[in-house]
């Protein structure tokens, strides 16, 4: 990429992008992992890589791929379990130390954060010394190496920040943004999948150049304010703005991908109520309540679904009862291999005028007890005996994860099912994780 001239830009986003997080935080805590490839897997019983470091990478290792299929590209691979609360901790380290360049920050994920700039060129003098800077307060308090691009908007700093991994540093000016991605395929952006992109091809539109000669209805009249938005940024106008605060939850949910076809009736009630004493346990650290929860069981051919109405509640007995109910009501024994709970639009505490308080308050008492010591001596340090027998796959950051507020969770599992019941990450155009 061209360097950038001296004069100051109208508007500089950059994209901090942690290289193979964490697999490198794997070979940062333990030496003798450097320079060798490195898979993290959920736990030793996770059989798909969630990353893998640059080394495996070089041998055909890719996130996603089955951990068998990996070993056969790569026989040396080291097997790694995932230790979430550890890339947390660094993660944390590293989103608060950024705010030394710009109060400005959009954590994007756990790895990933949008820095607004534009006013930092006063103090660094250029958008190269900024990306400079950014790179290394990052490693001076983690020791993770990153690559930085920098562009006038979200989705063209996010994609400058791919075009020299690991450990780059790509400057786009924003007239050259244009230009830039013309000649790219239009799923280079972040955001665009098979959906988007079979539509876009009906137009003969395949690039990102393409995009930019189609009336902007083409896109408009599909998706509103998001297809505006697409048009736009490949035409070099990136209007996407932060997004600085946490925004208020539109659903809590914890689900965990089981034994494939469990049938077991024990099996799957145990899951579901372990989901269950997640979701309430989170709902009251962040004072919140519902009234409708999902419950869900995927099978072979569709997921098993039911939502319940109630008065507002976090109660962990109420939504045990629950369960119960589904599985009397609504599973007949299919093979089940994934559950999801989910408290849909919750609210915070006590919005509702409640008849009965004194039992209410007397059962938050005790809830309070429970959480505490939970919280200090580690998950379901009490909890219903169901769960002595609960799942030994460990927990994992979920895609909205952030370092403050109720996304500062672990989540039950890494999968996540993409409907409207259910809070999709959102994409540096506002675009949904995956669009089909």
């Amino acid at each position: 990429m061209p360097n950038a001239n001296s004069k100051p830009w109208r508007r500089a986003i950059a994209l901090a992008d942690m290289n193979a997080f964490f697999a490198s935080i794997e070979q940062l805590d333990d030496p003798a992992l450097r320079g060798r490839p490195v898979a993290v897997t959920n736990g030793m019983r996770g059989s798909c890589i969630i990353t893998c470091s640059y080394e495996a990478r070089a041998c055909g290792v890719k996130t996603t791929m089955r951990l068998r299929d990996a070993l056969k590209l790569c026989p040396e691979l080291v097997r790694k379990p995932a230790r979430p609360q550890r890339y947390a901790e660094i993660s944390s380290r590293i989103m608060h130390a950024l705010g030394c360049i710009t109060p400005l920050i959009e954590v994007f994920s756990v790895d990933e954060a949008f820095l607004d700039v534009t006013a930092s060129q006063k103090m660094f003098g250029s958008v190269e010394a900024i990306g400079e800077h950014i790179k290394q307060v990052i490693y001076q308090v983690s020791g993770v190496r990153c690559s930085v691009g920098i562009s006038e908007g979200k989705l063209s700093a996010k994609w400058a920040a791919k075009q020299n991994k690991p450990d780059g540093l790509t400057i786009l000016p924003p007239e050259q943004v244009r230009a830039a991605l013309a000649g790219r395929p239009v799923d280079e952006l972040c955001g665009i999948a098979r959906g988007i992109r079979e539509h876009l091809a009906r137009y003969g539109a395949h690039t990102c150049g393409d995009v930019a000669k189609l009336p902007m209805s083409v896109l408009a009249g599909r998706w509103g304010s998001i297809g505006r938005r697409l048009w736009s940024v490949c035409r070099g106008h990136d209007p996407a703005p932060l997004e600085l605060d946490v925004a208020a939850p539109k659903s809590i949910g914890h689900g965990k991908v089981m034994p494939p076809d469990t049938r077991d009736a024990d099996t799957v009630h145990t899951y579901l109520i372990h989901m269950a004493e997640k979701v309430a346990a989170r709902l009251r650290k962040h004072n919140y309540e519902a009234s409708r929860f999902y419950i869900g069981l995927r099978t072979r051919e569709r997921w098993l679904e039911y939502q319940y109405r109630v008065m507002p509640t976090d109660s962990s007995s109420k939504l045990r009862r629950m369960c119960q109910h589904f599985l009397q009501q609504h599973w007949h024994g299919e093979g089940v291999f994934q559950v999801q709970i989910t408290a849909q639009d919750p609210q915070p505490t006590g919005q509702q005028q409640d008849w009965l308080r004194p039992q209410r308050d007397q059962q938050r008492a005790l809830h309070q007890v429970v959480d505490t010591i939970n919280q200090r001596y580690g998950e379901f340090a009490i909890a219903p005996g169901v769960l002595l027998g609960r799942s030994d796959m460990p927990n994992v950051i979920a895609p909205a994860w952030r370092p403050e507020g109720h996304r500062a969770t672990i989540e039950g599992a890494r999968h996540v099912r993409k409907t409207g019941h259910h809070r999709q990450r959102r994409t540096a155009a506002g675009l949904p994780e995956r669009i089909s």
